[in-house]
């Protein structure tokens, strides 16, 4: 059996390989999407007060350190039984507003547009953000920068770091916005509209524009029908910052709808040999296997399973271009909402989509009379337990878990992040993809396993957020070697 490795895999946050195993006719086997890195974040906050989570766990990620400063503040919430006052979740949600902002604009055009500016069969050395800067323009590049540059000001500004925010705090927010603040935010905010509006302009050119593009996006290489969840208020729009979980089925109709405390109850976790990352199910479904369908409890938690999980974005604009959306990938209409688009590369179309909702939220916010309230924290005078925090991440539902004794000290913390709920749907988009495009007579190029690497390019994964530990047999094997090369030591655990 011939064996294929796309080892390191490209253009994502952390690290993963890919290996696929051919019959003896070429054609591929099985493919798997391996995770070899072990992050034990869940282990060693046990035994840390749990106030330091905001400012702990947001180190987990460069790239998304904001979703979990916001959960680990939800999880506080919960944990010291406080409700924060409405300024505050205004306050919270408008500062992680601009964080998606700076996020969705990093995929699109540094992670997952290459592959359709330059072309998945480019030059590798020019699929990239300088790249696509030079083929679309210096001035496209400036936009890009200036974009990340004012809303990591505005994170900076709100969470007290650019980089790794400190300002969330049990039932409150550090730091009130002043009249001076909001303006500028608004102001920022503005430029975001416009920007995203721009971004959705460049996309429609660039790859609605290109028949091949269209064409691989609604190919059966990048099409599985699975469960999708998301965040969604009151109306069944699409929420980053709170509102109930709710599961579609592959279509369309409303399988679970939860609040966020009650995850255990719906989501249940497999291990596999191979990787050091969890594969989540839906627990009233089932573990079938990587398959999709109706039958498999395999769900996705992408900006594309988002707004296949709500009947309609929340702001006007957005809801203009999610109708045109599901209109132009031929979605009809049932009950009065759209059937889920199965199309994985369309993710990257929603994730502008989502960029455009979270400009044209943060404005909403920012022009909110009650925004400048500097009451911006309750008090805090219950003993602490169990507290259970949830937001939207980019990259899917983030799902933070902590349980303390009466001093507050940590006894158990479970993660689940968008990643770790991806994974499934991630690795059967790889095998997909491979099956699809590796066939007996097929040279395998550069190019082609490049387009391998698009099926899970599109859910943006970050893999730092999502290797944790599971408690159980988990194998584990260093090796120590000299100067030369010579084995010195081996360790190891639970290796055959």
């Amino acid at each position: 059996m011939k064996r294929v490795t796309i080892d390191p895999i490209t253009r994502l946050e952390g690290h993963g390989k890919i290996e696929i195993f051919l019959n003896e006719e070429g054609d591929v086997e099985n493919a798997y999407f391996v995770i070899p890195e072990l992050r034990g974040f869940e282990q060693f906050c046990a035994g840390r007060p749990a106030e330091e989570m905001p400012r702990i766990t947001n180190r987990i990620c460069g790239v998304c350190p904001e979703a979990h400063h916001m959960a680990a503040t939800k999880a506080l919430d919960a944990l010291y039984h406080v409700e924060p006052p409405s300024v505050t979740k205004k306050l919270r949600e408008m500062f992680y507003m601009a964080f998606f902002c700076t996020d969705h604009t990093t995929h699109f055009y540094a992670l997952g547009g290459p592959d359709f500016v330059m072309g998945p069969d480019s030059d590798p050395a020019e699929r990239n953000i300088l790249g696509v800067i030079h083929k679309v323009g210096v001035d496209i590049g400036k936009q890009v920068i200036a974009c990340r540059m004012r809303n990591h000001d505005v994170i900076k500004i709100m969470g007290g770091r650019g980089i790794h925010p400190v300002a969330g705090l049990p039932g409150g927010w550090s730091v009130p916005v002043t009249e001076e603040m909001r303006q500028k935010i608004e102001q920022v905010a503005q430029e975001n509209v416009e920007f995203a509006l721009f971004s959705l302009k460049l996309f429609e050119d660039v790859v609605l524009g290109n028949e091949d593009y269209v064409n691989l996006i609604l190919s059966d290489a990048f099409t599985e029908a699975t469960y999708y969840m998301g965040t969604v208020d009151a109306n069944n729009c699409p929420n980053f910052y709170e509102g109930q979980i709710r599961v579609v089925d592959p279509e369309g109709a409303e399988f679970i709808r939860y609040d966020p405390k009650d995850y255990a109850q719906h989501i249940a976790e497999r291990v596999e040999p191979w990787t050091y990352l969890k594969f989540p199910y839906l627990k009233a479904v089932g573990w079938k296997g990587f398959v999709d369908g109706k039958d498999s409890g395999v769900y996705a938690a992408t900006p594309l399973s988002r707004l296949n999980a709500g009947d309609r974005m929340a702001t006007p604009k957005a809801q203009e271009f999610f109708e045109k959306m599901y209109e132009t990938l031929g979605s009809k209409k049932v009950n009065g909402r759209y059937q889920p688009i199965h199309h994985r590369l369309a993710t990257h179309w929603a994730r502008l989509i989502e960029l455009l909702y979270a400009a044209e939220r943060m404005l909403e916010l920012a022009q909110d009379p009650e925004i400048t309230d500097p009451n911006v924290r309750a008090a805090v005078t219950a003993v602490p337990d169990e507290g259970i925090g949830s937001v939207e991440a980019p990259r899917g539902t983030l799902t933070h878990h902590y349980v303390t004794d009466e001093r507050g000290i940590l006894q158990k913390v479970n993660l689940i992040v968008g990643t770790t709920n991806n994974y499934a749907p991630m690795s059967m988009s790889i095998k997909n993809a491979a099956s699809s495009l590796i066939k007996k007579g097929v040279v395998v190029t550069e190019g082609l396993l490049n387009q391998i690497e698009m099926a899970f390019r599109s859910y943006d994964p970050c893999m730092s957020c999502a290797t944790h530990s599971l408690p159980g047999q988990m194998p584990l094997e260093i090796v120590i070697r000299d100067a030369d090369g010579q084995v010195r030591d081996r360790l190891s655990q639970y290796v055959q």
